[in-house]
């Protein structure tokens, strides 16, 4: 899937909160309540149209206005890229220590039951 722009990271967290597909309308919406700003409804179908391709949403032109949902989840989009970015790091062990170094006390238990759960 791969890394997100600022227009699609909104479009995608308005997506990922909804408990429900939403219209381009909707979604223009909620991003201008929480921006503060009035986007135009053609810019965000056009960030719609490229998450379609980028494979992060699913449409359903079956009605009018066409609907959109969120192919997967936050956190699912959030570990693929955790995943990549261990895959183009010269030494991932290094990588993966400087980031259970600046982990919680609580997270690295999660982490040992996960990994423990895991082998």
């Amino acid at each position: 899937m791969g890394t997100l722009g600022d227009l699609e990271r909104g479009v995608m967290d308005v997506l990922w909160d909804a408990d429900e597909a939403l219209t381009a309308y909707d979604i223009k919406d909620a991003i201008d309540a929480d921006r503060g700003r009035d986007m135009a409804a053609t810019t965000v179908l056009t960030v719609l149209s490229r998450l379609e391709k980028k494979g992060f949403v699913a449409p359903d032109k079956s009605v009018r206005p066409h609907r959109y949902r969120a192919v997967g989840s936050r956190a699912e989009h959030q570990a693929e890229l955790m995943h990549e970015v261990l895959g183009d790091a010269g030494d991932r062990t290094a990588v993966l220590a400087r980031f259970v170094g600046g982990v919680s006390a609580e997270e690295a238990a999660y982490l040992r039951d996960l990994l423990a759960r895991a082998s």
